[in-house]
């Protein structure tokens, strides 16, 4: 199933895209894609609900925004460096463990929305990552493979990330990642029956139709069920907390000489079966 969320921000609906492309509303039979769903086997229900889909309104989605596909997660929690040739890039040795850090959940905005520099920011840089949805609660599981059954879904995320916040400023790499709008996903959110083998996904990202990022899920130093076998070993993952996995090679940090985002850019990503994002770069104002 791919579920998406639709209308104005903060008031978003829930809804399902369908094989034949049309959108449906299921804002009449639960309330949102948020963690009390995800806990209550939500998933479940809806897989119910599309063995009858015309009996479900179809959505004009020609004029609607389309929002992220989860509500505000509990937390969003981000790997680094968990590719090999983009630690590569950076300089940087491979880790011998997962790279962990948070950023601030009301940074999740849609798939299409504005991203926002920072008024004093000058090296605001772009991630398209892999993003993990939790199903279900997960407290040190005793396996990698206990990890497969917490995965919910999966979807794309722009980890944007001011360069000095996270470098230069001191302390945790949290004041680089958490600015408004730093996380856009979606457009929506694929459950893992469509998802074959999520480690050999191809991934892109181009700023002004100009080729940035390319990779593949498959040069992972982490795969995704280690990452959830490994954060639950030091934290309790709740349904809907979301996981940022890594971004392949070809930030702007990267580049000799660096180049960063301005405004007026427009970001254009996409992960193979998950879908595409389009973001418009404008400078924020105090």
């Amino acid at each position: 199933m791919k579920l998406l969320r639709y209308g104005p921000a903060g008031e978003e609906k829930p809804a399902l895209l369908l094989p034949d492309h049309h959108v449906v509303d299921v804002s009449d039979h639960l309330r949102d894609y948020d963690g009390p769903f995800f806990a209550d086997d939500g998933l479940t229900r809806l897989q119910e609900l599309t063995s009858d889909p015309s009996r479900l309104p179809v959505v004009d989605m020609r004029h609607q925004r389309v929002g992220a596909p989860i509500g505000r997660p509990h937390q969003v929690l981000c790997i680094g460096l968990n590719y090999a040739d983009h630690a590569a890039e950076s300089g940087l040795e491979l880790p011998q463990e997962p790279v962990l850090f948070n950023k601030a959940p009301n940074t999740v905005v849609g798939p299409y929305d504005d991203v926002l520099i920072p008024p004093h920011s000058t090296r605001t840089d772009w991630e398209v990552e892999l993003a993990v949805v939790v199903g279900r609660r997960a407290r040190y599981l005793p396996t990698v493979a206990d990890a497969t059954a917490c995965v919910a879904g999966y979807a794309v995320s722009n980890d944007v990330s001011e360069r000095e916040y996270q470098l230069e400023r001191s302390g945790q790499w949290v004041k680089g990642k958490s600015c408004e709008t730093f996380n856009p996903l979606g457009p929506w959110l694929v459950t893992p029956e469509e998802v074959p083998d999520v480690q050999a996904l191809d991934m892109e990202l181009d700023v002004n139709g100009a080729s940035m990022q390319r990779g593949s899920t498959a040069t992972m130093v982490f795969p995704v069920a280690h990452i959830v076998w490994y954060v639950s070993q030091f934290m309790v993952l709740e349904p809907g907390d979301l996981i940022n996995t890594g971004t392949p090679p070809g930030v702007g940090l990267g580049m000799d000489p660096p180049r960063y985002l301005r405004p007026d850019d427009v970001m254009s990503l996409r992960i193979e079966r998950l879908g595409a994002q389009r973001q418009r770069v404008r400078q924020g104002t105090a």
